[in-house]
């Protein structure tokens, strides 16, 4: 607390001084672009990667981007606030060994594990923080006897100024990846564990820094606005999870300063430090991007390190990994438009994996066809081709529905979010309008129940909405078990010979009657009005002049003005009796 009032009551002082020393817009102007006092310390942070060595700004460029910064400021930290080591095939057919090793190479200080640290098992995962030229710090994952895995924190020298770091690990990891993989893994509150490592940091260091991957959604218990609510004494919350941008940053209320990059290598988080007197003077945060760092030349015995695990990698797939009893089809115009036996073999993977009671993974997903015969890695890579990881929801029968009718909105044209699925059928009445054309929803044999609750199985893309699937994403994620292309491999691998047919799992049929929207009736033109049966004498009412009583009775003034021989049609009174043609 008395460190958190420091640094206020310094930042209070600073304005002090400047309101009552500068005046004009000149001294204004020099205020403001006058460094600050204290030595200044940059952190370089990073945060959900998930393995993009190539694409975004890639590893090559983003420890060019570090080197220029250490030229510049030699007080200079790397972090990264998880999900690095997995999510591409750069990442998976290693186990995750390719990206470890380029980390070593680019220069990292220290890393939390994020929730796809453990897609390999926690026993992978330890092996390669062993050996990482950089601490992997967790203080909220522990052993079922409650030791930590990992090292909670370190406190690092820069330039005279102690800085202490420590990291935590989302609690949802229990569940966000395959069980096997956290087996006799407990993960703790943050939020207290937090407070412990605090409070030890308050006497060892200078500034505090929270190495966390816990995000910001409103979905998630445990996230880095809750921890930097609940723990006096942090200075700057790295955070990851939730793939959030913060451009400059988001100050919590007790004034921690929460940053995160967003995802895959589109940024690098940039934060300026300066400490004086062992407090926290003055920050600024922000974002590079490729435009903003196209001056800056990419690393080359990184880009060499990359094109050389990508020479290896190409012999790995290769590898035979089944067979195709069959011509597997995934031709784009086919999987976006119809039920394909490739679309049916992929869907029955995620429930091969997840044990759900249905899969919907969207036709635009699977991008080619794989001929009979031998089977590699290649090939599965080739038609699963984005690292998409598989995630279970917890839905309605409702949002199935929902869910279908999106789908096949543009039916029969071809459409991405056209739904290949496992473990349902359904029928579509192209008739029908968008919205209403589809029925006849049977869940394992069973008529689908509107308000009952289904298990789904789907791939992350969708399940946060993409492709129009809105309705899945305002369900949090009840599980996630690795990626697309790795299930495939597996399931194909228990099948040992591949021969999926076409079950009428998605079917032409017109709607029921019962179901079928009532044809609307064609508009009837509404009658004109007919005139008002005349009458042979109208008596005048006060108001009336002999121009309207014309118009209400289909004649005109000068006709009654001729019959009723009236010398002024101006003048007629209530009470006198005007003769009707």
């Amino acid at each position: 607390m008395a460190k958190r009032w420091k640094w206020m009551m310094s930042a209070a002082l600073s304005l002090t001084l400047l309101a009552g020393t500068a005046g004009g817009a000149a001294a204004e102007e020099a205020a403001a672009t006058k460094e600050p006092s204290g030595t200044r310390i940059t952190l370089l942070h990073t945060n959900d990667m998930h393995a993009r060595a190539v694409d975004g700004l890639g590893f090559a460029k983003l420890a060019g981007i570090f080197d220029s910064y250490r030229a510049s400021n030699p007080n200079t930290l790397v972090l990264d606030a998880g999900d690095a080591i997995h999510g591409t095939t750069f990442a998976t057919l290693v186990d995750g060994k390719s990206v470890a090793d380029a980390m070593n190479l680019m220069g990292y200080d220290a890393m939390a594990p994020g929730n796809h640290e453990f897609n390999y098992g926690v026993d992978r995962l330890l092996e390669l923080a062993g050996g990482m030229k950089f601490p992997v710090l967790s203080a909220n994952v522990k052993d079922k006897e409650g030791k930590p895995l990992f090292k909670p924190y370190v406190v690092k020298e820069v330039d005279g100024v102690k800085v202490g770091i420590f990291g935590l690990t989302t609690p949802e990891t229990a569940y966000k990846t395959h069980p096997k993989n956290v087996e006799n893994v407990v993960f703790t509150d943050p939020a207290a564990e937090a407070q412990t490592i605090v409070d030890e940091l308050e006497d060892e260091a200078d500034i505090i820094i929270a190495l966390g991957h816990l995000g910001v959604d409103e979905s998630s218990v445990d996230t880095s606005l809750k921890v930097a609510s609940e723990v006096e004494g942090i200075d700057i919350f790295v955070d990851g999870h939730s793939h959030t941008v913060l451009e400059e940053g988001l100050e919590a209320e007790n004034g921690t300063l929460i940053v995160s990059t967003g995802e895959y290598t589109q940024h690098v988080g940039v934060v300026d430090l300066w400490v004086e007197d062992g407090a926290v003077t003055s920050r600024k945060a922000k974002l590079l991007n490729a435009e903003s760092t196209a001056d800056i030349e990419p690393n080359e015995a990184v880009g060499a390190l990359i094109a050389d695990i990508q020479a290896e990698q190409a012999e790995l797939l290769s590898e035979v990994v089944g067979t195709a009893g069959i011509t597997l089809e995934g031709a784009r115009e086919k999987v976006r438009a119809g039920e394909t036996n490739l679309g049916n073999l992929v869907a029955d993977a995620l429930l091969f994996v997840t044990k759900a009671n249905v899969a919907i993974t969207n036709g635009g997903g699977i991008r080619a066809s794989i001929d009979k015969g031998p089977i590699t890695k290649g090939e599965i890579i080739t038609v699963l081709p984005f690292g998409n990881q598989i995630v279970t929801l917890k839905v309605t029968g409702a949002d199935i529905k929902a869910a279908l009718e999106n789908g096949v909105s543009d039916y029969p044209n071809p459409k991405g979010a056209f739904p290949q699925v496992g473990g349902m059928s359904f029928k579509i009445d192209p008739a029908g309008e968008k919205g209403s054309r589809v029925h006849s929803i049977l869940i394992g044999g069973k008529k689908l129940d509107p308000a009952a609750e289904y298990t789904l199985a789907t791939n992350d893309f969708m399940a946060a909405g993409g492709d129009e699937y809105t309705m899945f994403g305002k369900h949090p994620q009840a599980g996630m078990f690795g990626s697309l292309d790795e299930a495939l491999i597996a399931y194909i691998d228990e099948l040992g010979s591949a021969k999926p047919v076409l079950e009428g799992r998605i079917a032409e049929g017109s709607l029921p009657s019962a179901t079928k929207p009532e044809p609307k009736p064609e508009p009837k033109p509404e009658p004109k009005p007919e005139p008002e049966p005349a009458p042979k004498v109208y008596v005048v009412k006060k108001g009336d002049t002999l121009w309207a009583i014309g118009r209400k009775f289909g004649t005109t003034w000068q006709e009654l003005a001729k019959l009723n021989k009236l010398k002024n049609p101006d003048l007629i009174f209530p009470g006198q009796k005007i003769i009707l043609p």
